[in-house]
């Protein structure tokens, strides 16, 4: 088949493989989202008298079919067809002839694969989202389920002060609500549309932009559309600095499982179909599941550095170096997704230690309390601290395990209530029901 920019002569076989790459396996993912910016564009060319109103209502009828083909799993890209641009052009074409050929007016590739990228990375956005919910919410639950089971805190790994599972598990939770808030950031700059810019340099047709920003659901169009054509990378890196975030938290509480899961600390107990043995010593029960997530999400953290150094010092224009991004940014919202799924599951079978400070060697963590006590009872703080660390440093030491915090945030005042309510605001304002009842309505 001609490529849409075929002229009269070949392209060597090996410079089409090498300047071709992945594109092909990555465009599968981005097929029912190219249908529906098609749709879109050509409600608006007949809007302004570039398709016919008898041709609209058969065009996007096909258009429809095609969509449910990418529903279904079944749509391909041909052998010898370039993209998944030319191949829905091509189907067009194939059933209804020379109106197919219609669909292009006032637009190029690059505005197309902008368009794409930003519908793909829109959805798999709300996906994450809502995978953060739910391990959010298991998090929260752990934490106001052993609220009152207390564990030793640490700094520099040396025992330190008292601490609750309580406390362990709603800190991630509430990192989650900063990640969440770094998402959120995230989908609003990929939430603009780009369509109507064509190659960076708009068009001398008088085409509505604002129309295929409402009819896509779009909070706003990239208004500049020189800017539409330099954000193709700019959101890219953004999101994949949203979703480092996630990573970032959940490799941080995958290390922590791993360290109390070991014998030395005993103080989670992982469920058996979460760990694996060894061929050689039976007793063995490894956490690889979150030793995978940590080393995962650890390799997700990169992401933005590929990506800048993909697009770093491009003037501006469209440069075939942008194409590289799909093979590392769009396979990153599965790892990630998958990652959070098995967190997620893990969590809501773990098991606590209720028994960890029933060893003395614990004892030590509570010489602050004691202090506190002495200077509460009108010992200057630092007679208090001399006489306690002397009492430790003589073996004289006896732990008052009964502590009372009730300021906010400490083991005795959780705050989950409010931390819930932030997730809650954050999880408002995403707003997903105004893009969800926009593409029913395209696709009705």
């Amino acid at each position: 088949m001609n490529k849409l920019w075929e002229k009269d002569f070949e392209v060597n076989k090996e410079i089409e493989r090498f300047t071709v790459g992945r594109d092909r396996e990555m465009d599968l993912m981005l097929a029912k989202y190219d249908v529906m910016g098609s749709m879109a564009h050509i409600t608006m060319l007949e809007s302004i008298g570039l398709i016919g109103k008898d041709e609209l209502p058969v065009l996007l009828g096909e258009l429809k079919n095609i969509y449910e083909i990418c529903q279904r799993g079944e749509f391909i890209i041909e052998e010898d067809v370039e993209d998944v641009h030319s191949q829905v052009e091509m189907m067009l074409t194939r059933k209804l002839g020379d109106m197919g050929k219609k669909i292009h007016s006032g637009r190029s590739r690059n505005d197309q694969v902008l368009l794409d990228l930003k519908l793909f990375t829109r959805n798999r956005l709300k996906e994450l989202v809502k995978k953060v919910r739910i391990l959010f919410d298991q998090l929260i639950e752990k934490s106001n389920q052993y609220k009152d089971v207390l564990m030793p805190g640490y700094t520099h790994l040396q025992v330190a002060m008292p601490s609750s599972f309580g406390l362990w598990f709603g800190a991630y939770a509430e990192s989650l609500t900063d990640d969440m808030m770094m998402l959120n950031a995230a989908y609003r700059i990929t939430n603009r549309n780009p369509l109507g810019s064509a190659a960076g340099y708009g068009s001398s047709f008088p085409l509505n932009r604002t129309m295929t920003t409402q009819l896509l659901g779009f909070d706003s169009m990239n208004y500049n559309v020189v800017y539409a054509q330099m954000g193709r990378g700019k959101m890219e890196r953004n999101v994949s600095a949203a979703m480092t975030s996630v990573a970032a938290t959940l490799s941080k509480m995958a290390f922590d499982a791993c360290l109390f899961n070991s014998q030395n600390f005993g103080f989670v107990k992982l469920p058996k179909e979460c760990t694996t043995g060894s061929s050689i010593m039976p007793h063995k029960k490894n956490p690889d599941v979150f030793e995978l997530i940590r080393a995962k999400c650890n390799k997700l953290q990169a992401l933005p550095q590929q990506i800048m150094m993909i697009t770093n010092n491009l003037p501006v224009g469209y440069f075939r170096d942008m194409q590289i991004m799909k093979e590392v940014f769009m396979p990153a919202f599965d790892e990630l997704n998958d990652c959070i799924d098995m967190a997620a599951y893990i969590i809501n079978k773990m098991e606590v230690n209720r028994h960890i400070l029933d060893d003395s060697k614990y004892d030590p963590m509570f010489s602050v309390e004691e202090v506190n006590r002495l200077a509460a009872s009108g010992m200057p703080f630092r007679d208090a601290y001399k006489k306690v660390g002397m009492d430790i440093e003589k073996g004289q030491f006896i732990a008052n395990k009964d502590i009372h915090h009730t300021h906010e945030g400490s083991i005795g005042n959780l705050m989950n209530d409010e931390i819930t309510a932030l997730m809650d605001k954050c999880m408002a304002e995403f707003h997903f029901e105004k893009v969800e009842e926009a593409e029913k309505a395209l696709l009705a």
